[in-house]
Parts: structure tokens; C-alpha cells; sequence
């Protein structure tokens, strides 16, 4: 299918129906604030989780933003909060050294659904604007250093005093304690580096593996969005806000918890080996005629060995000696891995796929991003949105891994250029005031 074809290209932008309604806590302080609603496709009320959260987001990057990003996806209204010259993920292609202008969709990801305020905090009147922001708040979550947030009074315990209903969000690199607490994390060092992730995840005479930017980010950010939402319950039950901090290198130490509490406890781990002497032959990547290459996921090797001999022409394979048991099989693995590879090889992926479905042989291609960006399951699950950016530009972005009633959340708004709603929301503010 050509992409002109494809559903993913023919982009569609429902422009938000507006609705009034009130956003106000409960037994808590805060003020009360109008939000923006709208109506779905078939006129009905848009009705989401977080009707009538608000969100001040004081972060940059990706793991701070793709937490408020969530929480935007599923009805908060996020005020994100930017510098004059703006979340440097807006000129992350620029850095890259890409002269030509274009549209950005790592930033449209995880920004969609929000309004763009500009202050300037290293003023007063921005500072003091901050802070009446954050009256009519639910949520702060911050990914600034502390070192920064204490020279502002915009540290988790001064932004208490001021504000006890409030639940503030603060994400590090590594963590609001410790010798390292103001050092930079980015995920490549505290989430894949630090971690251990990126020597363990590769054989030992490789070189680490240097995974691509964001995986991390992202982890932290459901992290980050999973801790606001219980502080979200408790509030209900207490009325008082509560302080959640999370960090790139803590979410990574989670991340590899199999591996790390296996070697806290037997103070060493399997070498990692090649595939073509792993320990799991039936675990393990084959290449087809066609240089497509797919994992068969057997895990249960007594039980899976049958069905891929079957697909392989092979039927009596477990009568083989080498093969009948599976501590014989890891005995006899890099044969066994060798004559995978040799069947494999004679034939395309389609037809594999089809031998697989006859035979109940549990397997997952190994896709690119392309062939991803075209999967009938993700399409099925309505896992693309289109949006426009701030210049206008249209582009695709990632749905959030839920859904609600059935449904994918599209975000209410599109991607906000920089500080395009600091009228819209001081108006509020002021409306407040009066």
C-alpha cells in the first residue's frame, strides 16, 4: 500500500467544541477556574477522567512533558509553563544541525492537549504570576533540578507552605536525595547508563548498546503520571496534597529489577551470548528468505517444540535424542539454533506466518518503524493521531497505551505554539481576582 493510500495520511483535525464547565476541589483551597470541554463526533458530551484537573506544568524535554501529556490525553487542562525562549524540545531538530524548518513530532507527542503560557521567572512579576497560577491548581509537576526549583522557592516543601491542597510532581535524573541529586540525567545516563541497562542487554564482548532517546523518558513519565494519580485519591479521601517524586534512574533500577535483585541475591548473572548460542533456542530472532526477521516465543520449550517442528516439516523433532528434553535441548542449543536458521531461511515471512497459524507456533515479527507505522493491530487499536503543531503543520502522534470505555482519548487541543495561550490564561487569573 502506497502511504498516499494509507489511513495514517489522510489526516483529520475535529477543532474543539466549547463548553463551559466549572473546575473546582472539593474541601480544598484552591480557586475556581473555567476549562475548556467539547463534544465527540456525534455530538455527545466528550466526558474524560480528569474533567476538572488542572495541571501546571513547569518542565522541558520528554519525560516531564509526556506526564502532563497523559494527563491531558485524559481530560486535565494543562497549563505548561515556558521560558521566553521556550522548551528547548521545540528547537531539538535545530541542535541536530537540521537547517530547513520542519515540523517537530517529538514535541507535538508530548504536548499535544495543552496551552502554551510564557514568564519569565527570573523576574518578579513572573514569579509572583506563577504563584497565582498555581492557586487554581490541582496539580504542579516540575522536572526542574532542586537546586533550581530551592533559587526560585519553587522546591516541593516551599510550594507546600503556600499551597498545602496541592499535589507537586517533582522528577530528577536521579532523585531528590543523595550525592547526585542536581547532576543531569537525561535517560541515556541515568535510565539506560546508570542503570546497568546498557551493558547487560548486550553479549560481553559487545560494545554497550546505546538504545534510542526517549524510551526512558517515556517509562518515567507513566511513572511520574501513575504517582499524581494516586496522590489525586488520596486528596479526595484527606483534602491535603502530597509531595511525589520520581526519577530517571529510579524507574530504571525498576526497569531491570529481574536482573538487578538476581544479582543482589546470587551476586552474579548468566552471560549474555549471541543468538546463535542462546540458551532458548525456541526465545530467539530467525531471519526468513525474504531478510525479514521475526522472534518465535516459545517459552514453555517442551510444549513448543512440537508445533515448530510441524511448521518446519519436522513433525517427529522431540524424537531426536538432541532435542526430546529440554535440558537436552540447552545441551544441544547451538545445533539446534544452527537448524532453525538453515529451515528458516528456505522460505518468505508469509508464508512462515501462515505455517505458524496452522501449527499454533507462538512467534512476533520483528518489525521496522515503517512496517509498525502500517500494523492492522495498531490501526485497530487507534493507535495514531493526527494533530497540527503551532505553525500549522500536519503530523502524527502516538496515543496514550489506554483505553476508556472503548475508545482512544484524542487530545481536546492541538500542539500549541510557544506562549500562544498567555492572554487566554492571565484573563483567567484576573477574572479570578475581580
Amino acid at each position: 500500500m502506497q502511504w498516499a493510500q494509507h489511513p495514517l495520511a489522510q489526516l483529520r483535525h475535529d477543532p474543539p467544541l466549547p463548553d463551559s464547565r466549572r473546575l473546582a476541589d472539593p474541601g480544598v483551597s484552591h480557586q475556581t477556574v473555567t476549562v475548556d470541554t467539547q463534544q465527540d463526533s456525534g455530538g455527545q458530551e466528550d466526558r474524560r477522567p480528569l474533567d476538572g484537573i488542572r495541571v501546571v506544568e513547569l518542565t522541558q524535554w520528554i519525560a516531564g512533558p509526556s506526564a502532563a501529556g497523559l494527563l491531558a490525553d485524559w481530560g486535565a487542562d494543562v497549563v505548561k509553563v515556558e521560558a521566553p525562549s521556550g522548551d528547548p524540545q521545540r528547537g531539538f531538530l535545530a541542535a541536530l544541525g537540521v537547517a530547513k524548518k520542519l515540523p517537530n513530532p517529538s514535541f507535538a507527542q508530548d504536548n499535544r492537549g495543552k496551552r502554551s503560557v510564557v514568564l519569565d521567572l527570573n523576574t518578579n512579576e513572573g514569579l509572583q504570576t506563577f504563584d497565582r497560577l498555581l492557586t487554581t491548581a490541582d496539580v504542579f509537576l516540575t522536572n526542574w533540578r532542586p537546586n533550581a526549583l530551592e533559587r526560585l522557592r519553587l522546591d516541593p516543601a516551599s510550594v507546600r507552605e503556600r499551597h498545602a491542597s496541592l499535589v507537586i510532581a517533582s522528577q530528577t535524573g536521579y532523585g531528590p536525595v543523595g550525592p547526585d541529586r542536581d547532576t543531569p540525567g537525561y535517560d541515556i545516563g541515568a535510565f539506560i547508563a546508570r542503570t546497568g541497562m546498557a551493558r547487560t542487554n548486550r553479549p560481553e564482548q559487545d560494545d554497550p548498546v546505546n538504545l534510542k532517546g526517549g524510551i526512558g523518558d517515556h517509562m518515567t513519565g507513566i511513572t511520574t503520571c501513575m504517582a499524581v494519580l494516586a496522590a489525586l485519591m488520596g486528596r479526595e479521601r484527606t483534602g491535603e496534597g502530597q509531595v511525589v517524586e520520581t526519577s530517571l534512574f529510579q524507574t530504571g533500577l525498576y526497569a531491570v529489577s529481574v536482573d538487578l535483585a538476581t544479582q543482589m541475591t546470587f551476586g552474579r548473572l548468566a552471560r549474555m551470548r549471541p543468538r546463535t548460542e542462546l540458551s532458548t533456542p525456541l526465545v530467539n530472532c530467525y531471519k526468513t528468505a525474504d531478510d525479514k526477521w521475526f522472534y518465535l516465543i516459545g517459552v514453555e520449550a517442551a510444549r513448543h517444540l512440537p508445533g515448530v517442528g510441524a511448521a518446519i516439516g519436522w513433525p517427529d523433532i522431540t524424537d531426536d535424542e538432541r532435542f526430546s528434553t529440554a535440558p537436552n535441548m540447552m545441551e544441544n542449543k547451538v545445533e539446534l539454533i544452527r537448524l532453525l536458521d538453515e529451515a528458516f531461511a528456505t522460505r518468505d515471512l508469509a508464508y512462515w506466518a501462515q505455517k505458524f497459524e496452522e501449527f499454533d507456533v507462538w512467534w512476533a515479527p520483528c518489525q521496522t518503524m515503517a512496517e509498525v507505522a502500517q500494523d492492522p493491530q495498531a490501526l485497530a487499536l487507534d493507535s495514531f493521531i493526527p494533530v497540527t503543531d503551532g505553525d500549522g503543520d500536519n503530523l502524527m502522534t502516538i496515543a496514550a497505551p489506554v483505553i476508556y470505555n472503548g475508545s482512544t482519548l484524542k487530545p481536546r487541543r492541538m500542539v500549541p505554539a510557544l506562549g500562544e495561550h498567555t492572554d487566554e490564561v492571565l484573563a483567567e487569573l484576573d477574572h479570578i481576582a475581580e
